[in-house]
């Protein structure tokens, strides 16, 4: 095999692997600063629970396809994205609790 031929497919190789974790960075953190927002404002307005289920069950599928495929990548990512989202309900849930225990209060 032409020894040029090799180095490019490594190149291109390479170059996937980089767009991957790029593109997994960037969906990973994509609601970090909806969180922020979030814990800072301590208020969480209309966040639709049925988005969050239908993400969430998509995010946990992406995870079992990353392991199936053993791709770091796609497994990593979506671990993150699924705990931001997590965190975010779990704010939602708390704020909305104080929220409705000082209308009582």
């Amino acid at each position: 095999m032409f020894l040029g031929t090799s180095f490019s497919k490594n190149i291109i190789m390479e170059l996937v692997t980089w767009v991957g974790v790029g593109a997994s960075i960037g969906t990973g953190i994509s609601l970090l600063p909806q969180l922020l927002k979030i814990a800072k404002e301590k208020k969480a307005n209309d966040i639709s629970y049925s988005m969050l289920i239908v993400l969430f069950a998509g995010l946990v599928l992406w995870i079992v396809y990353g392991c199936m495929k053993s791709d770091w990548i796609i497994i990593v990512s979506n671990a993150v994205s699924l705990s931001i989202n997590m965190a975010i309900l779990y704010l939602n849930f708390k704020y909305s609790h104080e929220k409705e225990t000082q209308a009582r209060g």
